[in-house]
């Protein structure tokens, strides 16, 4: 049975308090309404998910790749009545998580990137250089972890890791420190990869950590989260009704640059060639309606940190068939290759 419109989700325990950034503005977005069918496709620690429950009489289903995030979330299921049902998948998958619930369309889909303050805040899952921890990183519980592509990527994969995800200026040096540390002994810990990536990137007054950019980079090559989010943009586009609405919330200039090249290619007009007859052109499959991205005030940067970097971008679904090409990124090993080596 679902619960009133004018119900609001409260959590006793299981997930700590989260407020999303531009939680409301992404949920205004949303266009949340009562009998609406809403996808959170990184349900995290469940921010976003609370705020569209309790905008309206709606359903949500969240997703996340990371089981402790689903495991801490059952106590909101429960609190939502029956409104928030949870899938421990890949959001590029959303497509399927969705039919799997019982619905072929969707009024909305909502992505919030990168990695969690919970996952950052736990030694044991190796995302963060300030607490000692095993070099894992995995959002999953599957696929090889970053010690794993540390002991087997090439002194020139690493480079070309750390440089394109990471943007590391000193992308070789670092390459190089990490190859030559590995045969002196195996880089298994947070604290061991920073000390190395220490030597040779100075830290600077007021700068970020030396070792920012190389975890970022392999954090993002790990979790393979640029194909992942290309993949999951368009299995958006095929689940959203004509009217629905996507809201992406970014915090890495590489991940909005695929977000907003994906939002202007698909809300061309046909036309888009002078060689071509205008018929020949695909439709938009999307009216975009930020033509900036929305970034969050001073007082959500005073309170919340992590908000420094968020930039929201959202669009609405026409009724154009939907499109099959992804958005280019950039050229790197694939992650199974880099572990198992070539033959």
């Amino acid at each position: 049975m679902m619960a009133s419109s004018d119900s609001k989700i409260a959590v006793a325990g299981g997930l700590v308090r989260h407020i999303p950034v531009l939680g409301g503005r992404a949920t205004e977005l949303l266009g949340v309404r009562d009998g609406g069918v809403y996808i959170d496709a990184t349900f995290g620690a469940g921010g976003y998910s609370r705020e569209i429950l309790n905008a309206a009489n709606c359903s949500v289903i969240g997703i996340d790749r990371d089981q402790h995030a689903i495991a801490l979330g059952a106590d909101l299921v429960q609190a939502s009545g029956g409104r928030l049902v949870l899938a421990e998948e890949r959001f590029s998958n959303l497509q399927a998580v969705a039919r799997s619930c019982g619905y072929d369309a969707v009024d909305g889909v909502i992505f919030d990137l990168g990695v969690s303050s919970m996952q950052l805040e736990g030694a044991e899952r190796g995302f963060s250089f300030r607490l000692d921890g095993p070099l894992d990183m995995r959002m999953g519980s599957a696929g090889p972890s970053a010690a794993e592509v540390v002991a087997a990527a090439s002194e020139r994969e690493l480079a070309a890791i750390i440089a394109a995800l990471g943007e590391e200026r000193h992308a070789r040096a670092v390459a190089r420190a990490i190859a030559a540390g590995r045969h002196a002994a195996p880089i298994r810990t947070t604290r061991a990869l920073a000390a190395i990536v220490e030597r040779v990137v100075r830290a600077r007054p007021g700068a970020i950590h030396p070792a920012t950019r190389t975890f970022q980079g392999l954090r993002m090559f790990v979790n393979e989260e640029l194909p992942e989010l290309a993949a999951a943009l368009s299995a958006a586009e095929q689940v959203l009704k004509p009217g629905g609405r996507l809201v992406v919330v970014a915090f890495h200039s590489l991940e909005d640059r695929i977000v907003k090249s994906f939002l202007a290619a698909r809300s061309r007009r046909g036309g888009g060639s002078r060689h071509l007859p205008e018929s020949v052109a695909p439709a938009a499959t999307f009216r975009v309606l930020t033509k900036r991205p929305i970034v969050p005030d001073e007082a959500e940067v005073r309170a919340n940190a992590r908000a420094r970097s968020a930039k929201l971008r959202a669009a609405e679904r026409t009724d154009a068939p939907a499109l099959t090409a992804t958005a280019a990124l950039p050229r790197l090993p694939a992650l199974a290759d880099v572990v198992r080596g070539r033959p």
